[in-house]
């Protein structure tokens, strides 16, 4: 079956969902994820799992977690009985591309990539090509792919730069970094300046698309030349067209997603990447001003839809957390209701509110939010629909109800429209607090001349109107604060 245009992916931290299925004693694998989980993300809708944290990592960055003050104390904040088993280690600082044996190793991760086949899923997991951990094999057996600096470096920046000390050598290296954050103390920066650098990390690139349908790829924008040059002053050869090329050749359905910020996704884009993060729509969200939401669905569908839009994922808060009640559910359906890769991430659809960081392998008990629960069930099952899921998206702009009524500038709205006889839909959301008003003027004029009813598939709203009404003055809405509808139209003669 071909994949839709709008696919949902699920995220999951495969080291907790493990810890959950073990115990004392008994340490579960891949293998141990029961069927019925996922059978009820198949029945959800999705389309990609992707699978957090799988590849093998060190002693190195696990006694880096233990001892970083900082660090424990964000750890305790999360998980208040912490202890040093439920420190892992960060899953970025990787020691090699194979996976993990405490997971079952590549051999159980080829059977539950079919086993995912067998539903429908297809497989997504990680790339870090920014950095690699202190006690990954090349830092011996290849210093020179690494940043290295001067006791100059060191003295002036200690965050930044490490001496690194093993058996054939002692060297200053630089700690894997975004320029505008202290380093990661758990990493080495790949030196990008060193083509066999790059060749390596291509072949480690092709060898994730022998494995898996897709990847992630953790913070891609870093390793553009642009950005390389200005935080390490060194000249550095474009990698991403050439690696993902490679990456087709060995898998031509591989699709990557980048992590990607600074107004950079477009760039990306270009290079060939399917879906970069859009934490553009996700911060005007939480900053509640409509008209900033609205602006940025602007945009041609030749950006959009290769966002991936999220409420949140293991970087964010959680979006119980972050979006108050009644917010929560109106940022849901503008985010989830736009075109592009629908992103959610395991706890989500529970109602979590914990963020837990990504060192650790055991989360806390948190009760499920009945309320959001039925609320994300209802929304998956709306997304199932072939008009939001291969339709064709346009934006709405609302215009106001009467002179002198402000209100609509609160309002976010959009139409789909399903091939040949599909549905037309009509999403609406008042992103404000307060009550408001609105025309919506729908670009439907065969419904010139005719009766339409309108009937809203996530309430009980309905509606006659004259059809040339809907296309002016428009659809007039009266709507609670957060309030949303997404009405289906049809024709009644």
């Amino acid at each position: 079956m071909a994949e839709p245009r709008y696919p949902a992916l699920y995220q999951i931290n495969t080291r907790v969902l493990l810890t959950e299925l073990g115990g004392p004693g008994r340490p579960a694998t891949l293998d141990d994820v029961p069927d019925e989980m996922l059978d009820q993300i198949a029945g959800h809708g999705f389309d990609w799992v992707w699978l957090l944290g799988v590849w093998c990592t060190g002693a190195a960055g696990r006694r880096v977690s233990r001892s970083d003050r900082a660090w424990r104390e964000e750890f305790v904040r999360a998980l208040p009985d912490l202890t040093d088993d439920d420190i892992c280690g960060s899953c970025f600082a990787v020691t090699g591309y194979t996976v993990s044996p405490a997971l079952g190793g590549d051999a159980a991760m080829q059977r539950f990539r079919q086993r995912l086949r067998s539903r429908g899923l297809k497989l997504m997991l990680d790339f870090v090509p920014n950095h690699m951990a202190l006690d990954h094999p090349w830092v011996d057996e290849h210093p020179d792919w690494f940043v290295a600096g001067s006791e100059d470096d060191l003295a002036r920046e200690p965050r930044n730069w490490v001496r690194h000390v093993s058996a054939r050598r002692s060297a200053i290296f630089a700690y894997g970094r975004d320029p505008y954050f202290p380093g990661w103390p758990d990493t080495l920066q790949l030196n990008y300046g060193n083509p066999d650098l790059q060749q390596a990390m291509q072949g480690e690139l092709v060898r994730i698309a022998r494995m898996a349908d897709g990847v992630r790829c953790d913070m891609a924008m870093l390793i553009l030349p642009e950005v390389f040059r200005r935080t390490w002053k060194i000249p550095i050869e474009p990698f991403w067209f050439d690696a993902i090329n490679a990456a087709r050749r060995a898998n031509p359905d591989f699709r990557l997603m980048a992590e990607v910020y600074w107004d950079l996704e477009w760039a990306l884009q270009q290079l060939g990447f399917d879906w970069t993060y859009d934490k553009r729509l996700y911060d005007r969200l939480r900053g509640r001003v409509a008209r900033e939401v609205r602006d940025h669905l602007v945009a041609g569908l030749d950006f959009q839809d290769k966002l991936a839009r999220f409420l949140e994922n293991h970087d964010e808060p959680r979006a119980a957390a972050a979006f108050p009640p009644g917010m929560h559910d109106a940022a849901a359906i503008v985010t989830y209701l736009a075109p592009g890769l629908r992103f959610f991430h395991d706890g989500q659809l529970d109602g979590r509110r914990i963020r837990l960081p990504v060192h650790l392998c055991r989360r806390p008990a948190e009760p499920t939010d009945p309320t959001l629960s039925r609320f994300y069930e209802q929304l998956l099952d709306l997304l199932k629909a072939p008009e939001l899921r291969d339709g064709t998206w346009s934006r709405l702009e609302p215009q106001a109800a009467w002179d002198g009524n402000r209100t609509w500038d609160g309002f976010v709205a959009c139409v789909w429209r399903g091939a040949g006889k599909g549905r037309r839909l009509v999403v609406v959301v008042n992103y404000a607090p307060t009550d408001g008003q609105c025309h919506l003027r729908l670009p439907f004029p065969e419904l010139a001349r005719r009766r339409v009813a309108l009937s809203d598939l996530t309430g009980s709203a309905a509606y006659d109107r004259e059809g040339s009404s809907l296309i002016s003055p428009g659809l007039y809405l009266d709507m609670p604060g957060w309030g949303y509808h997404v009405f289906a139209l049809e024709e009644l003669g």
